[in-house]
Order: structure tokens, then C-alpha cells, then sequence
């Protein structure tokens, strides 16, 4: 460790400057949050479009409509026995022509006689205006129908509506139930009712300072965020900053054994953890700094937002904790004590000592189950489809959605949200082009000024069937003979989706790899351990992707998979849980340079065994979280990262990589020497 690390930590651990530390970080960061607060945007109508794609095209050009609306919410009365008679066909008409800013096209009547529906153009854009309208909408339609006739809204502004509802206070539930998980899991673990309170406040304050951040630099650098990414930045700050927080505790618990100077005893432990901390931060920033070659412009957002959030976790872990743990003083663990001359970890006989010492009496034999069970654990993936349907979106089902079915019982099924089509070219010249396209029930021009057109076509096929998107893929090749135009619509912004999301799996999961791969060699200065640790993390994944594909099918009844669960999860899931690589091996390295690599690696499981399992298990539970909002696609990621995280925890790191490195002897380490009695550089001394 060299001189300036050395005084660096010695000033954070001496109680003067602990105390500064700890005042002016909380005093900072409380002000911050209160008085500066959030960042805030308006919404545009492309964020959630690819860069470059079709559909933001058309959406782009459509802008210069003035007249154009930024949305549409189609009204639909509906008659469950029997017809509509005459008198409430006048009735409805006369609701409907009173709803603000009603369409200009007039309610129309089914064929079937069940079911009248009305176009409203919306012009807000931000989903809270949106949101504002379509309640206004429902909550007129309704008034003074007659009996037995009902009302809902649909089309693309209510089932934006009605996605922003999922999100209403979604942050703070979140917050709520990230925090509380958070601290039933650190009392379980430390059974102190004290010493919990002190990283479960550091890291709260951290949050809290990170969301401010992080929206505020995404404002500065104009990257798009949406109403997910502070949320998930929550989930993330708390379970990467309590993974880091549990490894510095458990650290300074082994040193207090050691040493009668508590000062002392947090400086050594500061000094041999910083390592793993801020190598472990380092790798996990640039996984998720790769979300910023997605073509999502929301997706870049929560990569660059929560890489922002584990450099403050790491950073008030590094810095403000240990300062608050030294002003507390031996008794914060009350009532499992630490003295001076008790065993360390490493020297004892734990649970995970024990586990290592079965471990090597068969490795060989441990390998093998462990392969055999996340080779049969990732069979799943074989089976995964990717792609939702907007219906399927949702765990319980909006009104949008249920209203958009049964418009499709009594109009085309292509009604309630047709095929945006815009251009500068003749615009009746594409709408004979539009009505030629088989699988197109019909066309009007909705909109032409200052040389663009707006042209809406009803396709017959029913919403996110495999029928309308490929009228959609038809509806585009006629199209191209007229240059200038473009399509947007649900079904074509989903075929634009499922292309974008297909590319960025393909480029960004090998970049993860690669820097992941790179950060260890960096780190360990070794080959071989690397690419053992490397590829231990991907078998995780592919086995907590089979078997919660399962999971999906078999239990929640999912189709399949969301576009961009997979690339969420492997990101996350790869980044984290290079921390419990690090953690394991940088404690082994140490201890090997001391006892051998054989008796380094038992030992290094035997330190860190504990502190691995209690972080993993609540790193697996922060993610369950995600669940508590109804939105499949968070609830898929949240399963994937539970599953894999314990999968890493308890199996993995645990048992496979301990078996591997104990078959491979020194050549783990290779090309990097790990003699017995050698000091290692940065690790100090026992």
C-alpha cells in the first residue's frame, strides 16, 4: 500500500477527522437532496424509440404538423346484450361531442350494432399530461350513459396513460420496500440492534445524494431518462452499497480481534478492502457504462445514471462509514462483541471452512456435479422466446388493453391503433399506396400542411400478432417508392424495438465480457484466473436465464421474455457478481501469499464465505423487489438476478470456483508467482 493510501486512511479512521467527515458528507448530502432536489425533463415522443429507426423517423417529421397531435385516445361505447337502439345512438353522440377536444372524424357505429367508438386527439406529449387527459376522457364518457351501455378509452395515449399509472409513486414503494428488505436482512445478519442502523443510513443517504446526481449530470450531457431509471438506481445503490458495506464491516470485525486500538484495527481493515471496493466498483461502472452503445435513448440514460449511483455508493462506503463505525466505537456490535485475541475468520473452523475442506477432499467431484446441475439449470434457454405484446406488458390488465379487445370484437382489429404513416410526398398518391397493401382494412388522410402528410391505416390483423407486423414490413417495401415516408404506430415501433434490442444484445453482451475479462486482468495480474472467473459468471447467467424461463412459463404464465430483460439482467447480473469474485480472490491472493495457494484459497473461502452468502442472498432480495410493480418486464429482471445471484452465491462462488482454483494449484495464478512467506504489495500484514 503505498504512503498516500496509507495516510489517507489513517486521517479517515483518527476520531477528529471522522467526525468532519461524517458532518459534512450527510450535511452535504441531505442539503443537496433538499434543496437542490431532482432533475426533471419533458418527455418527447421518441424516447422510447431507437436512434435512427423508422418509426423515430416518422414521429420526427409528423413533429412539423402543427396541427398534428401528439397522441390519439379512442373512445368506445359498448353494449354487452343486445344492440343499440336509435335513442342511444343519439345519446352516445351527444356524450361523445361534448368530451374535450373531441376528434374530427364522428362516433361510429360497429357493423354488428354492439359498439360505437370516437377518435380524441391528444396533443400533450409528457406522460403526465397525457395521463391528465385520458382521466378527464374516461371520466366524462362515463356521466349519464345509458343503461347497460359502458365506457373505456383506449388507443396509444391510454395505454400510455395508463403504463405511467404503474410508476405513480412507483419510487418511493420501491424506496420503501428496498429499505426494508435491506434492513430485516442486516439485523438477521449481524443480530445487533444497533450496528445495522449505521450502513443502512450511509447507504440511504447515498441513494438519496445519488438520484440528485445522476439526473442532474443526465440533464447537463441531454441523455434521456425515464420513470424506471430512478427506481432501479435505488434498487442498485442499495444492493451494490450493502454488498460493499457488509465486506468492510465483516473486515473491521476480524481486525478488532487483532487489535486493542479500534483506530487501528479500521485502518487495517480499510486499506485491505479498498482493493476489492474499488476494483469491484471500477467493473461494475464500465458494464453498465456499455448500456450507452444501446440505441434506447432511456437505456443509455440508466446506464450512465446508474453508473453515477455505484461510485457514490462506493465512495460514502469508503469514506463515511468507516468514519461513523470509529466514532461509535467496539460497542456498535452489541451484543457479539469483538476481543482482542478472539479467532479470525480465516483461522477458525466456520461453516465455510468446513465447506472448503469437503471441497478439497473431492474437487475434481464437485466440479463435475456443479457443471452437470447449471448445464441442466440453463437447458431452459433453448426454449426462451423474446418479444411481449403491449397486453402483455402488464401482470393485471389496464383498461387500455382490456378495452382495446373488445373494440376487436365488433371493428377491425386494427381500429383502436392504426399505422402512422408520414411523408412528403403526395399524400394521396400513399394512401392508394397504403389501401393496395394486403392486410390494410383501410386509409384516410388525417393531416397535410406544409409539405407533410399524415396518413392512418387500419390493419386488419389483430394488435401484436405476427399478421400486423408483417402487414407492417409489407406496408413499409410498397412505401419505399416514395421517398420521404415513414411509419410509426404501436406495431411498426415494436418491429423497430424488437431490431434495436436484438442489436444491442449482440454488441454490448460480448463488450461486457471483454471489460469484465480486462478489469480481473487488470486487477489480479493474472491470465487464468480470469477466464475461470469469466466464465464461472456466464454459466451463472445462462443457468439463471434457463431456469427462470421456467419459472415464466410454467408459473406467472409469461409468453416470453421482454425485449430488454435479458440484456438487463446479463449487464447487472455479470457486473455484480464480479464483486463476489473479487471479494473471494483478492482475500485468497492475500492469504496465499502467506500460506500457499492450496491453503490460501480454504482460507480465503473461509473469510469471506459468510460475508458472500449474506451479501448475495441480500443483493437476490433488493431485486426481488422490482416485483412490487405490475410491469412484467421489471418483475422478469428482478426474478433473473435473484435466481442468478444466489445461483453465483451459494453454488457458484462458493463451491465451483474454490474446486477449480484448488485443481489448478498456482497455475490460477499463472503468470503472476504466489509463493508462502512472500508479501504481497497492497496487502499489508497480519
Amino acid at each position: 500500500m503505498s504512503a498516500v493510501a496509507d495516510r489517507v486512511t489513517r486521517t479517515i479512521t483518527r476520531t477528529r477527522w471522522a467526525v468532519v467527515i461524517v458532518l459534512v458528507a450527510f450535511a452535504g448530502a441531505l442539503t443537496a437532496v433538499a434543496a437542490v432536489g431532482e432533475a426533471t425533463r419533458t418527455s418527447t415522443s421518441v424516447d422510447a424509440l431507437p436512434i435512427g429507426s423508422d418509426s423515430a423517423a416518422a414521429l420526427q417529421l409528423r413533429d412539423r404538423l402543427p396541427a398534428a397531435e401528439g397522441s390519439t385516445a379512442v373512445v368506445l361505447f359498448a353494449k354487452e346484450s343486445g344492440t343499440l337502439s336509435g335513442a342511444e345512438l343519439a345519446t352516445l353522440l351527444q356524450r361523445f361531442s361534448s368530451l374535450p377536444d373531441a376528434g374530427r372524424i364522428p362516433l361510429q357505429r360497429s357493423e354488428d350494432g354492439t359498439a360505437a367508438v370516437g377518435v380524441v386527439p391528444v396533443a400533450q406529449s409528457d406522460a403526465t399530461g397525457v395521463a391528465d387527459v385520458v382521466r378527464e376522457l374516461r371520466t366524462a364518457a362515463r356521466a349519464d350513459l345509458p343503461d347497460g351501455v359502458t365506457a373505456q378509452v383506449t388507443g396509444p395515449a391510454a395505454i400510455q396513460a395508463d403504463l405511467a399509472a404503474v410508476f405513480d409513486g412507483a419510487n418511493v414503494r420501491l424506496l420503501a420496500a428496498t429499505a426494508t428488505v435491506v434492513a430485516l436482512l442486516l439485523i438477521i445478519t449481524y443480530r445487533s440492534p444497533v450496528l445495522w442502523v449505521v450502513p443502512l443510513a450511509v447507504v440511504g443517504v447515498a441513494d438519496r445524494l445519488a438520484a440528485v446526481v445522476s439526473t442532474h449530470v443526465l440533464s447537463v450531457l441531454d441523455v434521456t431518462w425515464d420513470e424506471s431509471t430512478i427506481g432501479i438506481l435505488s434498487v442498485l445503490v442499495f444492493g451494490a452499497g450493502t454488498d460493499y458495506a457488509l465486506l468492510l464491516i465483516s473486515r473491521y470485525r476480524d481486525e478488532l480481534r487483532r487489535h486493542a486500538s479500534r483506530h487501528e484495527a479500521m485502518a487495517l481493515a480499510l486499506r485491505r478492502t479498498a482493493e476489492a471496493v474499488v476494483s469491484s466498483a471500477v467493473t461494475v461502472v464500465l458494464g453498465l457504462l456499455t448500456l450507452m452503445l444501446s440505441l434506447f435513448p432511456a437505456t443509455r440514460g440508466l446506464g450512465l445514471a446508474c453508473a453515477v449511483g455505484v461510485v457514490i455508493a462506493a465512495a460514502f462506503v469508503l469514506v463515511v462509514l468507516p468514519a461513523l463505525l470509529v466514532l461509535f466505537g467496539r460497542w456498535v456490535f452489541w451484543p457479539r462483541i469483538p476481543r482482542e485475541g478472539e479467532s479470525s475468520l480465516a483461522d477458525g473452523h466456520s461453516l465455510w471452512r468446513r465447506v472448503g475442506d469437503r471441497v478439497a477432499a473431492h474437487p475434481r467431484r464437485f466440479i463435475a456435479v456443479t457443471l452437470v446441475a447449471l448445464a441442466a439449470m440453463g437447458a431452459g434457454v433453448g426454449f426462451v422466446s423474446v418479444g411481449l405484446s403491449q397486453s402483455d406488458q402488464f401482470l393485471t390488465k389496464p383498461e387500455a388493453i382490456s378495452a382495446s379487445e373488445r373494440l376487436g370484437r365488433s371493428f377491425p382489429a386494427g381500429s383502436a391503433d392504426p399505422a402512422v404513416i408520414v411523408t412528403t410526398a403526395s399524400a394521396d398518391a400513399v394512401k392508394a399506396t397504403t389501401e393496395s397493401v394486403r392486410g390494410v382494412d383501410s386509409a384516410r388522410v388525417t393531416a397535410s400542411e406544409g409539405g407533410v402528410s399524415e396518413v392512418d391505416a387500419v390493419l386488419a390483423a389483430g394488435p401484436g400478432t405476427d399478421a400486423a407486423a408483417q402487414t407492417v414490413r409489407d406496408l413499409r417495401a410498397a412505401l419505399a417508392v416514395h421517398p420521404g415516408t415513414h411509419v410509426a404506430g404501436t406495431e411498426a415501433q415494436t418491429l423497430d424495438q424488437d431490431d434495436a434490442s436484438s442489436r444491442d444484445r449482440g454488441l454490448i453482451l460480448p463488450v461486457v465480457l471483454g471489460l469484465v475479462l480486462l478489469a480481473l486482468v487488470v486487477l489480479l495480474r493474472s491470465v487464468v484466473a480470469p477466464i475461470v472467473l469469466v466464465a464461472t459468471v456466464l454459466a451463472t447467467f445462462v443457468a439463471s436465464l434457463g431456469a427462470s424461463w421456467w419459472i415464466f412459463t410454467q408459473v406467472f404464465g409469461f409468453s416470453g421474455l421482454d425485449n430488454s430483460a435479458p440484456l438487463y439482467a446479463f449487464v447487472f447480473l455479470v457486473a455484480l457478481g464480479v464483486d463476489y469474485n473479487i471479494f473471494l480472490v483478492s482475500r485468497a491472493r492475500e492469504e496465499s501469499a502467506r500460506h500457499g495457494a492450496h491453503e490460501g484459497m480454504l482460507r480465503g473461502l473461509a473469510a469471506t464465505g459468510g460475508v458472500i452468502t449474506s451479501a448475495g442472498i441480500l443483493l437476490a432480495a433488493v431485486f426481488a423487489v422490482l416485483g412490487v410493480l405490475p410491469l412484467v418486464v421489471l418483475a422478469q429482471i428482478g426474478v433473473i438476478i435473484c435466481v442468478g445471484v444466489l445461483l453465483d452465491t451459494l453454488v457458484v462462488r462458493t463451491v465451483l470456483v474454490p474446486a477449480i482454483a484448488l485443481v489448478l494449484g498456482d497455475r490460477f495464478w499463472w503468470p503472476r508467482l504466489v509463493q508462502p512467506g512472500r508479501h504481497e504489495a497492497g496487502t499489508g500484514t497480519a
